[in-house]
């Protein structure tokens, strides 16, 4: 069996350092890559409703966070397609 490499964003796709998440800072990237998108819902955060997909790391599972779907407030349209990754879950690497 294929191992699949991890999970992983680069800097230059970083494009806010201002997000929370479920664990406390995230980061909204432009791109994500070896991510497994789950169901979409419905989620209510301080900006508005959007929908939303979690998602994962394709290798082990872990979830990283989430991907905007649809933003349903005008000036909120800038965070479709664009994915949150918790601070947390992620590792520097040089």
């Amino acid at each position: 069996m294929q191992k699949l490499p991890n999970s992983y964003c680069l800097r230059s796709e970083l494009l806010s350092k201002k997000f929370r998440g479920k664990t406390g800072p995230a980061f909204m990237f432009s791109h994500a890559r070896n991510i497994i998108a789950g169901s979409k819902q419905d989620r209510t955060f301080i900006t508005g409703i959007y929908t939303v997909a979690g998602i994962y790391c394709s290798n082990c599972g872990e979830e990283l966070g989430w991907k905007y779907i649809q933003a349903y407030e005008e000036r909120q349209k800038f965070k479709e397609g664009r994915f949150i990754i918790e601070r947390a879950k992620i590792i520097k690497e040089y």
